[in-house]
């Protein structure tokens, strides 16, 4: 807004000159806006790309800036841009590892366990079956079925844990950590 505005009056300021300066950072924001749409991804139910596309639209506002000749402010938008990006990030690591969650392996009799079994066990809290695969195992008449959940707490797959350790057939019940 400020390049908009007084970013380009030099060149307003000569009698042959008609322009409309505010063109060329309308073009920048109409650019960097189909940029940016493109960096940000949706996998599944997470967004991805929000940082390079806010990242995008700071740096071009920074180079229109210095176009503009507003060197004070595209410096002081830089640091605090850096600040924030540099300061963030070890949090968003931190809060990233936290929410990664163990799965849990069963070991059952054929077919005592099934999608739906499992599912009605979860409920309709806030835990999702995220991925369940089921393998024959180097025991006859056993079957290795992993289970990995998305927004469980810890506590929560204590207890998911216990309730399936009361499902018929179920010999084994303990929790592994995804690769």
């Amino acid at each position: 807004m400020l390049v908009s505005q007084f970013g380009f009056d030099d060149a307003l300021r000569h009698p042959d000159v008609v322009l409309d300066p505010s063109r060329a950072a309308a073009q920048v924001v109409s650019g960097i806006g189909f940029l940016g749409a493109g960096a940000i991804l949706l996998r599944g139910d997470m967004v991805r790309g929000l940082n390079t596309a806010a990242s995008l639209w700071s740096v071009a506002g920074i180079g229109l800036a210095v176009g503009g000749g507003l060197y004070v402010v595209a410096v002081g938008a830089t640091v605090i841009i850096l600040i924030t990006l540099v300061g963030i990030k070890p949090l968003e690591n931190r809060w990233l590892f936290t929410r990664e969650q163990p799965a849990i392996e069963l070991l059952v009799k054929h077919e005592s366990v099934s999608i739906d079994r499992i599912e009605n066990l979860l409920g309709e809290g806030a835990v999702r079956l995220e991925h369940l695969s089921v393998q024959e195992s180097e025991q006859p008449g056993l079957d290795r079925v992993k289970i990995t959940l998305s927004r469980a707490a810890a506590w929560r797959i204590d207890a998911i844990q216990a309730r399936l350790r009361g499902i018929p057939g179920v010999c084994e019940c303990r929790r592994s950590w995804p690769t």
